[in-house]
């Protein structure tokens, strides 16, 4: 039975709802397109227990927002992610844990796991799978969204997996990669893959030059890269007290290229200038060359320098740029070009040229005639080259969510289909479900799917077809 929250005024969409619900009716303004069959899954923290002195935002327990579409109707269901962290703090009643998976001095000796399972929700060889960065995928039970537990693979895989790992779309391959693979605040990545059929084909390690928050990854037909840049991680600083992860540019900016058929002892090293990418939009291969589209930040937002003095705002805030390699050249710096000077981040897109070259793409973006730091409140369709083909903005205190394309069926061209975010209407505090023409986001939704409460911002989501 879904449960109505009441209509306030709310500063900002960050705060959590304590509530999980079904909504099998759901209104719709517009018309939903009749293709558009298939369950929208979002992943975002929404702490269960507040912590003492606060938590950082990375850090809240995993709640997931099915939105269903199916012949024109639309119905909603959340659920936390019962993780074991979920599971001890709902029997204590309280927190147990605070930060980056520290437990609190007065939690139970028996209590360990501080996984949280908050960052992406993806579909693979019959599996839906919750992820965050720090722990094993979490399997999830498609249709009631119940919590089935870490999966390893029948014990093929260990340690951290990635929150973004890549599916090929030739091959149907899973690649990931995991950061602090031996052990909590170690320079040490994984990387593996995981075959169209579900089996693990590959699993190894290797070191990186520093310890790093690796958040993303880039893959391409032929190669794997990692980048290791300078928001790093200190045993030494945890230990006392000080920020585990904090910004030190002097580091620099390091990207590792290995063959995917390769060794990882064969990695050849990349150097650029200091700057942060939580998120990578494609990549590609020109020959001896390897292009890659991402966000960059000129500073790493939401963490401090090692002293805890912030960092610049104006810097803390990405834009799209590209990086370029060159294989062949007699050289080990890469050239990194923005492409625009708009605040954005979340970027997607058509999941059918992932690591080929692409004609499309969709970030969500700041309004250009407010602050840098504005929020995220608008929508922005780019081509191959990063022009903007048109942008979407929403009233200036609403907010929106990383746009998801999804095809209009399995044989359409590159781009045509539709374009899915999930926005909070800041006056009223209830959130909808946009559904945009792909193509044309500046003629705005084609139809509104409205919720009676908020989905708070979150981080990632993805479409799995009925199919």
């Amino acid at each position: 039975m879904q449960q109505q929250m009441p209509a306030r005024p709310a500063r900002s969409n960050l705060g959590p709802i304590p509530f999980e619900c079904d909504a099998p009716f759901l209104k719709v303004t517009g018309e939903l397109p009749r293709g558009l069959d298939g369950t929208l899954y979002r992943n975002g923290p929404n702490p269960q227990f507040e912590a003492p002195g606060g938590a950082h935002w990375f850090v809240g327990d995993g709640m997931l927002h099915a939105f269903h579409l199916e012949g024109g109707r639309a119905s909603y269901r959340n659920r936390w992610v019962r993780t074991p962290k979920w599971l001890a703090e709902h029997d204590a009643g309280r927190a147990l844990f605070a930060g980056f998976g520290r437990k609190l001095p007065d939690a139970p000796a028996d209590v360990t796991d501080g996984g949280v399972a908050n960052t992406n929700i993806i579909f693979h060889a019959g599996r839906l799978l919750a992820l965050e960065e720090a722990h094993l995928p979490t399997e999830i039970e498609p249709r009631t969204l119940a919590t089935r537990g870490y999966d390893n693979y029948g014990g093929r895989i260990a340690g951290p997996f990635t929150a973004h790992p890549k599916i090929d779309p030739v091959t149907g391959e899973l690649v990931f990669f995991g950061y602090n693979a031996a052990g909590p605040l170690t320079p040490a990545l994984s990387f593996g893959t995981i075959g169209a059929d579900g089996k693990v084909k590959r699993f190894e390690r290797f070191e990186a030059p520093y310890v790093s928050m690796v958040h993303d990854f880039i893959v391409t037909q032929n190669h794997l890269l990692f980048p290791v840049l300078p928001l790093t991680g200190s045993m030494a600083r945890a230990i006392n007290g000080q920020p585990p992860y904090a910004w030190e540019p002097d580091k620099g900016a390091h990207v590792g290229i290995m063959k995917r058929n390769g060794s990882a002892a064969d990695i050849a090293w990349f150097r650029g200038e200091s700057c942060y990418v939580f998120h990578v939009m494609n990549a590609w291969e020109d020959g001896s060359r390897i292009i890659a589209d991402v966000m960059q930040f000129e500073e790493a937002p939401l963490f401090p320098h090692p002293d805890g003095s912030p960092t610049d705002p104006a810097k803390a805030r990405a834009r799209l740029c590209r990086w370029t390699f060159d294989l062949a050249g007699n050289t080990d710096r890469f050239t990194q070009d923005y492409l625009d000077d708009l605040t954005g981040e979340f970027p997607r897109i058509d999941d059918r040229r992932a690591g080929l070259t692409s004609s499309h793409g969709w970030y969500a973006c700041a309004n250009p005639d407010l602050p840098p730091a504005g929020r995220l409140n608008g929508v922005v369709h780019v081509d191959g080259r990063g022009s903007r083909r048109g942008h979407y903005l929403l009233p200036v205190d609403d907010t929106l969510s990383e746009p998801v394309f999804v095809p209009r069926d399995s044989k359409a061209a590159e781009g045509d289909g539709w374009l899915l975010t999930v926005v909070w209407r800041a006056r009223d505090n209830v959130s909808d479900l946009a559904v945009f023409n792909a193509t044309d986001v500046e003629a705005g939704p084609v139809a509104l799917v409205h919720l009676g409460h908020r989905v708070p911002d979150g981080f990632h989501g993805n479409w799995v077809s009925a199919d």
